[in-house]
């Protein structure tokens, strides 16, 4: 019998985006051609990353002209990518479903089978981050996808702040959440992206891979500084600053089962005391 191998690569695409959509699309797709040339078996990208930071104004007219569906145009060359290559792709993109727009993250397999999408669940509304006014809220809950590669998991930008949307992602066996965002350069406090992903990945035991986009626009800087924390909740890999990147990081599947979430903090949880969590009652 074929031993299974425990370890895969993984990349995240952290791209600069232009206001040319078609530009951005090709130059993804040469970033994602080259990621899996060089052994990457799951690929993510970045928040809305082919395509302008739409929120970073309040839209003058109706956003639905700038969406797109699922399927669609840029889920079908990556399909094809994916097939070609035998790789996982997490896309985000800006999504139009029945009459409604999402931030919305496509999944492919390594077969080039869409496997669903993840919709960003919390929207929030902040200065140059007016996404209220662009996305409905998700209608997908926290989908966890059985890849050829292992179950991953999808936490869009705003959503890796609620402990109980990371947490759904870990009852079902996501072993790898990747966090597509768009975070600004002073966004918030120093360190705090960092230590949100080190946390999650501690107290969930699955390993977090966040892809920020990068470069100035219109009102936004992006920083940049995507990153891997593994279970243990270490920093294992970091892209640089301001800059165009493909940052790799091997993935050790073994060490899911021996983190002390799964041996302790998951099984150790008490259901029947968290009802204030799903009722919506509010301080």
């Amino acid at each position: 019998m074929m031993k299974q191998n425990h370890k895969i690569k993984i990349a995240l695409i952290q791209q600069f985006a232009t206001n040319k959509k078609s530009d951005n699309l090709q130059k993804g797709l040469k970033a994602a051609e080259d990621a899996a040339m060089n052994g990457a078996q799951i690929i993510c990208f970045a928040e809305l990353a082919f395509e302008p930071f739409y929120p970073q104004r309040r839209p003058k007219m109706k956003v639905d002209v700038l969406a797109e569906s699922v399927p669609g145009p840029v889920t079908n060359v990556f399909s094809e990518l994916a097939r070609k290559h035998g790789v996982v792709i997490i896309l985000n993109l800006f999504e139009l479903e029945n009459g409604k727009t999402f931030d919305s993250s496509p999944v492919i397999d390594a077969d080039g089978a869409l496997l669903g999408k993840t919709q960003m669940v919390h929207v929030p509304d902040y200065e140059h981050f007016h996404e209220k006014a662009y996305y409905s809220p998700g209608e997908q809950g926290a989908p966890v996808y059985e890849t050829r590669f292992g179950k991953i998991g999808v936490a869009i930008c705003y959503d890796r702040h609620f402990p109980e949307y990371m947490r759904l992602l870990a009852l079902q066996g996501a072993g790898i959440v990747f966090v597509p965002q768009a975070g600004a350069v002073d966004e918030w406090p120093e360190g705090l992206y960092e230590a949100e992903m080190r946390v999650t990945a501690f107290q969930n035991g699955y390993f977090t891979a966040l892809c920020n986009r990068v470069g100035k626009e219109e009102f936004l800087e992006f920083s940049g500084e995507s990153f891997v924390c593994n279970p243990e909740g270490n920093v294992i890999a970091r892209a640089a600053l301001g800059k165009e990147e493909i940052l790799y990081s091997e993935i050790d599947k073994n060490l899911l089962a021996e983190s002390n979430a799964r041996k302790l903090f998951l099984q150790d949880r008490r259901p029947d005391i968290y009802g204030l969590i799903s009722n919506g009652k509010q301080l």
